[in-house]
C-alpha cells in the first residue's frame, strides 16, 4: 500500500508482560513470575476491546515485553503459549505486529535469544506500508546493549539507512517507528535511565530520525504514559496492558493517521471496550 488512501487508525499496546504483576507485588522480579492469571484476563479484555471496534483498525501492534520471563527462565515458554492462546482470538482481519522488548530477548541480547524470538514471534526488525504510510519496527535492545552481538546492531543500522532511503524515494505521507525502549521519557536531553536510551545513542538516533522526516516513535517499557518531542519528532510512551508502575490504568492507544498529522489518545481497556473510540477521533477518520 504505497499510495495514500485516506485517514486510518491502528491500535498500539505494550507490555502485556505475563508474570510481572505477581513478581512486582512479591518484590521478586527474577523468579516471582510463576502466576499470570491476572495478565491473561487483561490481555483477553484488550483483544475483546479491539475486536469490537468499528471501523476496524488497520493493525494491532504490541510494543514489546510480551511476557515477563527472560530468555532461558523457568516460566517463559508457558507464558508465551498462554499469550498466543489469547491473541489467537484477535479478529482475523486485524493483523498483529510484534516488537521485541528486553524481556523477550534479554537485556543483553545474543544471536541465540534473538533467533529464538524470531522463531516465536517473527522478525526482530522489519518495515511495512499501510495506505501510503511507512512503518518501521526496530529492535531497541541492539541500541541498549549490543555487546554480545555487535554485528547484529551493525546489520540493523545498515538496513535502517536503506529503508529510510526507500522512504525518501517513495514520497510517503508519514514515517512512523515502533520500538520497545523509548528514546527519552519527557525531554530529549534527560539523564540516562533504565527506561530510556543512553544520551549519545539517543542523540544519534533522534538526529537520524529528524533528518529522515520521521513523524513519531511509539514505545512501551515504562509501564506509564509519557513522552515529548525533538525538532518535530514526537516520542510517545504508552503504559502497559499488564502491570502498571505508575498512576495510569491498563490500556491501549488509538492512533489516527490523517494526511497532515498523527493524532493519538490512550484509553483504559474498560473505556475502549464499553464505549469504543471517541467522537473527535472518529470524525477525523470520516474526513476524506
Amino acid at each position: 500500500e504505497y499510495q495514500w488512501k485516506g485517514p486510518f487508525y491502528f491500535i498500539q499496546g505494550a507490555d502485556p508482560q505475563f508474570g510481572l504483576m505477581k513478581a512486582w507485588t512479591h518484590g521478586d522480579t527474577d523468579n516471582g513470575d510463576d502466576e499470570w492469571g491476572e495478565e491473561i484476563k487483561l490481555a483477553e479484555q484488550a483483544v475483546q476491546a479491539v475486536n469490537k471496534l468499528n471501523p476496524k483498525p488497520k493493525f494491532f501492534v504490541l510494543c514489546g515485553d510480551l511476557v515477563h520471563g527472560m530468555p532461558g527462565t523457568r516460566w517463559k515458554k508457558s507464558q508465551e503459549q498462554d499469550l498466543k492462546d489469547v491473541l489467537k482470538n484477535t479478529d482475523q482481519d486485524i493483523p498483529l505486529v510484534f516488537v521485541s522488548g528486553n524481556h523477550d530477548i534479554g537485556n543483553t541480547p545474543t544471536r541465540e535469544t534473538i533467533d529464538d524470538y524470531c522463531k516465536n514471534w517473527g522478525d526482530d526488525y522489519f518495515s511495512f506500508w499501510v495506505g501510503g504510510v511507512f512503518f518501521l519496527v526496530l529492535n531497541s535492545q541492539l541500541y541498549f546493549d549490543s555487546s554480545k552481538c555487535p554485528e547484529l546492531r551493525q546489520a540493523q543500522d545498515a538496513w535502517l539507512d536503506e529503508q529510510l532511503a526507500v522512504a525518501a524515494n517513495q514520497k510517503c505521507k508519514h514515517i512512523i517507528v515502533f520500538q520497545h525502549i523509548p528514546l527519552f521519557l519527557s525531554k530529549p536531553d534527560e539523564d540516562d535511565d533504565y527506561f530510556n536510551l543512553d544520551k549519545s545513542t539517543r542523540q544519534e538516533i533522534m538526529e537520524k530520525f529528524h533528518k529522515a522526516g520521521i513523524r513519531a516513535v511509539f514505545s512501551g517499557h515504562y509501564h506509564r504514559n509519557a513522552g515529548g518531542s525533538y525538532k518535530g519528532l514526537e516520542m510517545v510512551v504508552s503504559s502497559a496492558i499488564g502491570c502498571q508502575l505508575g498512576k495510569d490504568t491498563h490500556g491501549l492507544r488509538v492512533v489516527v493517521v490523517t494526511e497532515e498529522k498523527v493524532v493519538h489518545r490512550y484509553y483504559s481497556l474498560t473505556e475502549l471496550g464499553s464505549q469504543g473510540i471517541g467522537k473527535e477521533l472518529l470524525d477525523m477518520l470520516a474526513e476524506q
